[in-house]
């Protein structure tokens, strides 16, 4: 019986969460220099301490209508391997923990695209999604 430590954020009026382990740290947005000819959910770069991060906006990316930046909305900066990229959330909700029992793999049909998500995590009354976050980078087309 394993627990998860997770970070929750919403977008839009989903919750979805992510592993925390996979979380470099959480930032207010911050001027974005936006790259011709990169996907449209590209949002650009932006300059972290004299580091070039890749900023991906993860409304696009998901499919959902677009972002409304508020004093809430966040970018979550994420560490995968050598790979440093922030995403942005419409806010931050809580640090989970989250006991494997408590998370479930749908079936998808063919009318709902899961290939994002790792699973449904129960926590109280709400429903977590949770996000692959190697899928959503694109990151298992580098492997």
């Amino acid at each position: 019986m394993g627990e998860r430590q997770i970070i929750a954020f919403r977008l839009g009026q989903e919750e979805y969460a992510i592993n925390i382990h996979d979380v470099k740290e959480i930032i207010r947005p911050t001027a974005v220099t936006r790259v011709p000819r990169t996907q449209e959910y590209i949002k650009g770069v932006l300059n972290l301490r004299g580091v070039v991060v890749p900023v991906l906006n993860l409304h696009k990316r998901l499919g959902k209508s677009e972002e409304n930046i508020s004093s809430q909305s966040r970018f979550i900066i994420l560490n995968k391997g050598d790979i440093i990229i922030g995403i942005t959330v419409d806010n931050v909700t809580e640090v989970i923990r989250l006991r494997e029992e408590d998370i479930e793999v749908p079936e998808f049909t063919d009318e709902v695209d899961g290939e994002f998500i790792e699973g449904v995590g129960k926590y109280q009354d709400r429903l977590l999604l949770l996000l692959d976050i190697e899928k959503t980078l694109g990151m298992e087309k580098v492997k």
